[in-house]
């Protein structure tokens, strides 16, 4: 994810994927844990980062903070396309060039989203 480090984007895949946000540091460091060798520290400090960056809501709850994403993946990704599109001078040709890499699939999400009929005329 652009922006973030290496451990910052592991603690947000963390609160991502899972269904019972907000956690706690703990939380979030026993789920690194198999993976990493971390302290708790380390991971309180990469948690106030994030929030200082406006990636992370905290609440209090008694003595400690839980976190919670303050936006969805799909919402930061979109965020991230939209960032790539305004930088590369040529919004157009851009689009034009992923519009022919799309599947089906994406192309049939495109259409609905865009609400065009199948054959994308849409009423032209």
């Amino acid at each position: 994810m652009r922006g973030l480090g290496e451990l910052e984007a592991a603690v947000m895949d963390v609160l991502w994927s899972s269904p019972e946000p907000p956690h706690r540091v703990r939380d979030v460091l026993e789920e690194l844990t198999p993976q990493r060798k971390l302290a708790y520290t380390t991971v309180m400090t990469v948690l106030d980062n994030l929030h200082r960056k406006g990636w992370v809501q905290r609440e209090m709850d008694g003595r400690a903070y839980r976190y919670r994403p303050s936006a969805t993946r799909e919402e930061v990704t979109a965020r991230a396309l939209r960032d790539l599109l305004d930088a590369s001078g040529d919004v157009e040709t851009v689009l034009l060039h992923f519009a022919r890499s799309v599947s089906e699939r994406e192309s049939a999400v495109l259409r609905d989203a865009l609400g065009e009929p199948p054959d994308g005329m849409g009423g032209r």
